[in-house]
């Protein structure tokens, strides 16, 4: 299947817009609510990294860059799957599709937010966390949008590590990796994202399966079965809850932590379980808003038992980083 983008204008001339209405359309070309959580969990890696309230530099222009390019990895995304997205109800309606924006407009919004991204992190946050924001970037843009998305099933699982690195760039912001326990740490926070990843996106594509079949996009559910694909999703769920609790398990979280993780865990259990047999075909989209609760409970838990009930962590933890 070969690749194409297109930079001709849209199909119909572009409507009078005010800026408000111009400034919603490139909103939605950085996937706001999906960037949100990506930069939820980075900010609770930056204030997992210090004992404290991290210092304002790095949590004000730390937040701002990866943001940044998180939203430019969503706009070349679009950019990429214009003409799938074309097909999908999910995404029909996007600023490409519906011929709100061009090709050239995207192109130059997506290069224009990560040039400020990258200029943001390097000169005002460190050079390192430039250098992993940008390998996410590529990794999510171009290696998982251009070439997984339509080479394997498989897809999601090996693409998915450029959508779990935001906690570690959060943590490097904050510490540049200086510390004994900091790439230890930060990436169990990427390990939890890695395996939460698969279980989320494919109660999605068993829900929107249909869609992913008229794109020729050989999604899970799609290049095997949905019942393949719901022991998966268990699988992956069982592994992740096995994730979940390696916080507590290393020292770098307490009994709060511990706790609020596993009635999270034994929650998405119920959901991994009940999808091999649901009630109903929503039921796989019920399964997949509960991981999104399922992902910012759990880092808010690490966040509280951090920092609002440091007595609940072992004391170890204070003297994690020798600097």
């Amino acid at each position: 299947m070969s690749l194409t983008l297109s930079f001709n204008a849209p199909r119909s001339p572009l409507p009078a817009h005010s800026v408000l209405s111009l400034a919603i359309q490139y909103l939605e070309l950085t996937k706001p609510r999906v960037v949100a959580l990506l930069v939820f969990t980075a900010v609770i890696g930056m204030f997992l990294a210090a004992p404290g309230v991290p210092d304002w530099r790095p949590l004000v222009f730390g937040t701002l860059g990866i943001w940044l390019a998180s939203s430019s990895a969503a706009a070349f995304n679009q950019l990429i799957d214009q003409r799938i997205d074309k097909l999908m109800a999910r995404t029909s309606q996007r600023p490409l599709p519906t011929g709100a924006l061009n090709a050239k407009q995207v192109l130059t919004f997506a290069l224009a937010i990560g040039a400020i991204s990258m200029a943001v992190l390097f000169l005002l946050v460190n050079p390192l966390t430039a250098l992993l924001t940008f390998a996410g970037l590529i990794g999510y843009a171009v290696i998982y949008t251009a070439f997984l998305k339509r080479a394997t099933p498989q897809n999601i699982v090996i693409g998915g590590l450029a959508g779990a690195i935001p906690p570690l760039l959060g943590w490097a912001a904050v510490t540049d990796m200086q510390g004994r326990t900091d790439w230890a740490y930060a990436l169990l926070l990427v390990l939890i994202i890695f395996a939460w990843t698969p279980p989320h996106f494919w109660s999605l594509a068993i829900f929107r399966r249909e869609d992913y079949r008229r794109a020729c996009i050989p999604m899970l559910p799609v290049a095997y079965d949905v019942q393949y694909t719901r022991w998966h999703v268990l699988f992956y769920t069982v592994l992740l809850m096995l994730v979940s609790v390696l916080p507590y398990l290393v020292g770098m979280s307490g009994l709060f932590y511990l706790g609020g993780a596993l009635v999270l865990d034994f929650a998405y259990m119920y959901y991994a379980l009940r999808l091999m047999n649901p009630p109903d075909e929503l039921f796989a989209m019920r399964a997949f808003g509960y991981s999104i609760v399922y992902l910012m409970a759990l880092f808010a838990f690490l966040l509280i038992d951090h920092w609002l009930l440091p007595a609940a962590a072992p004391a170890a933890y204070t003297l994690q980083r020798v600097m």
